[in-house]
Parts: C-alpha cells; structure tokens; sequence
C-alpha cells in the first residue's frame, strides 16, 4: 500500500474543503406575482456567492419549507388565505436542485406557514396560521405525505382584539430529542407542548403534561429556536419585540429573561418576525421587518442569557427571515418587500454583521434553507 506524503494529504484535504457547496434553497410568496416558486442556488462559503442552479415552478406560495436530514427530500407549505391550505412533498436532487413533486396533501386549516419534520423522516407538523390549528402527518417510506392528517384546533383569544380575536398557530418546533413539540399560537399568546407518538394506529400528537405555556399578554408568539445545547430555547415575539429565554428540560420551559430586540430611538411599527443562533451557540439574532427593518444581535453567556451588542439594517424591507450558513461565516436575509436576499459577513468572534455587497434578487423570498451539496 502506498501512502502519501503529509503535505499532500493536507493538500487534499484543504482542497476538499475549500470545495465545499452548499445548495441555498428558497421559498417565496408567489401572490406577489414577481416569484414562479421554489428557487435553488448554489452558495459558495468561501466568498459568499452564490448562483440559480434550479427552480420549481407552479406551486402557490412556498411560503416555508423544510429539508428532510440528509437532504433527499424538501416540504413545503401551500399558504393561502381563506382556502383550505396544504403542504406539498418533493424529491430533490442536490446535484443538481430539481425538484420533483411527489404529492400535496391538504392540512385541514387554512394558511398553513411552518413545517418541520422529524430526523427519520416519518413524521411531518403543519402550523396553520389562519386556521388557528396544527396539522400532523405521517411520511411514507418514498418521502410522499401519507393521507391521514391529524388535526388539533385551537381555541381562544388574548388582549388585541384587531390580530388576537382567535388563534394563530404560528410554528412546529421539535424538541432536540424529538420527544415533544412546541408550538407557538400569536392569537392566544401561548405556547403548546404536545408529546410525539410514533406507533402507527394512534394519534401522532397528545398534550404534554403540562400542555401550554402562557406569554405575556399582547406579545404574539412567533417562532422559536434552540441553542445547540438543547438545553436553553429562544422566543420571537412578533407584536411586541422582544425575545424570551427559557430554560428549556422534558418539555417544560422556565422563563429567565424577557428582552426588547427594538433599537433605542425607532418608534415605528413593529413586526418581529425570525429568530436563530448561532452554530457556536455564542450569539443569538432576531429580525424586525416593522419600520425599522434590522437584525438586532445578542451575545450569550455560558447560562444562556442575552445580552444586546448591535442591530444592522437589512438593507431592504420586511426581512421575513434569514439564514446562517453552514460554516457560520455568513447571515442571508430574505427581505420579502424588497425582493432581494442580502449576504453578510458574520464576526464569529463580536457577532456583529458586515454587507458584503452580494445581493440575490429573487421576488418575495420567506424562506432560506441550507443543504449540503453531495
């Protein structure tokens, strides 16, 4: 057997990983008329580039999506008002972006904005926002959505009654150990927990034993996300602007910090809207696509709480959501009103973000999400 000489063997091996891709895939509001559907591009980490390698067309408004682990596999909201919604299931190729439809399934409510699915890709959660419910579903052995849909209808209201006069699911969050689901609901200012069944013939989703958490009354719970501890979870809250901590165990949550992410001096409308830490667990960052439209950031300490170190326009209107590479050296922001994704360079070690001057011009994107390419 012949070896090769270290330096070669290093060579190769920071060859390889300077040629390292990523497909950036991402979701639109086609109703804007200026999106055709699921767009692919592939993102160079290296520089922050990226270019169109593929998209889907004829699918109403991919609002959310989310991309099965290992990548074989994307699922998508159908968002849409006043018609019952539905989530549609695709083969994808990460060589070279198609995407192939497999089936649509309807969630049983109406305006269906998140979906999450598990790590063995067999189950699937909805969140209808306009329906105020939450959909469940199984996934078939060939990535198709099964046609038994579990559905839980939430019930209720909270303190404003122009947006909270009933509910509005808002996001499916999987615990890490995939034991529990959180799911925010902006119209009763709560956050429900349910236990995950995976034996067939019973009901995917029960009430955990403790089956809610309430927020503070008027905040509107959005999205959520985990530090990659597992152990601390972070809150958005969309009406108010802020974001909670919580200490996060078996599904219980214990609140230890309520934050504003609004800057000093903007008294605009507010609209919070993504939350996502860090891949060193070492910052925290949050949008506000109100008036303001930036990204406010938070250093964290070794007990997970916030501390705010910055804010950095968008650079466009409503960012909607935003994505951290893969490698943690750059945030993409989807600025929905301005039809563009804005690259930044992201400081590991200040958190602060920098414009990198790369735009992706792309209408009404609401989604990004990276994948690996083979």
């Amino acid at each position: 057997m012949k070896f090769l000489p270290l330096f070669l063997l290093l060579t190769v091996a920071g060859s390889a990983q300077q040629k390292k891709l990523y497909n950036l895939v991402v979701g639109t509001y086609t109703n804007s008329g200026k999106s055709e559907g699921i767009y692919v591009y592939q993102f160079d980490p290296k520089d922050g580039s990226a270019v169109l390698k593929n998209k889907a067309t004829g699918i109403t408004n991919p609002s959310f999506l989310t991309i099965s682990p290992g990548g074989r596999f994307v699922y998508s909201t159908n968002e849409a008002s006043g018609v019952k919604g539905a989530v549609t299931a695709f083969a994808f190729d990460g060589t070279t972006g198609a995407l192939s439809q497999l089936n649509a399934q309807q969630t049983g409510g109406d305006g269906p904005c998140h979906i999450s699915v598990t790590s063995d890709n067999t189950l699937a959660f909805a969140a209808n926002y306009g329906g105020g419910s939450l959909s469940a579903v199984r996934i078939n052995k060939n990535g198709a959505l099964d046609s038994n849909v579990q559905v839980i209808q939430n019930s209720g209201s909270s303190v404003n009654r122009s947006r909270q006069d009933k509910p509005h699911v808002h996001a499916a969050v999987l615990s890490p150990d995939e034991k529990y689901l959180l799911s925010p609901d902006l119209g009763t200012d709560r956050i429900n927990v349910y236990n995950v069944n995976r034996q067939t013939g019973k009901d995917i989703l029960t009430p955990a034993p403790t089956p809610f958490v309430a927020i503070k009354g008027g905040s509107g719970p959005r999205h959520l996300a985990y530090h990659p501890n597992g152990k601390f979870l972070y809150l958005v809250q969309e009406m108010d602007g802020a974001v909670s901590f919580y200490a996060y165990a078996n599904g219980k949550l214990n609140l230890k910090q309520y934050i504003s992410l609004v800057a000093k001096g903007d008294t605009g409308r507010i609209g919070a809207a993504d939350i996502h830490v860090s891949p060193d667990g070492q910052f925290l960052y949050a949008s506000n696509r109100g008036d303001a439209n930036k990204i406010a950031i938070f250093k964290l300490d070794k007990s997970g709480n916030m501390k705010l170190v910055g804010h950095q326009s968008t650079l466009g209107n409503t960012p909607r959501n935003f994505a951290i590479d893969p490698t943690g050296k750059f945030l993409l922001v989807g600025n929905q009103g301005s039809d563009n994704i804005v690259v930044f360079a992201r400081n590991k070690k200040t958190g602060l973000l920098t414009p990198t001057g790369l735009k992706i011009e792309v209408g009404s994107p609401s989604c990004l999400k990276f994948v690996a390419v083979p």
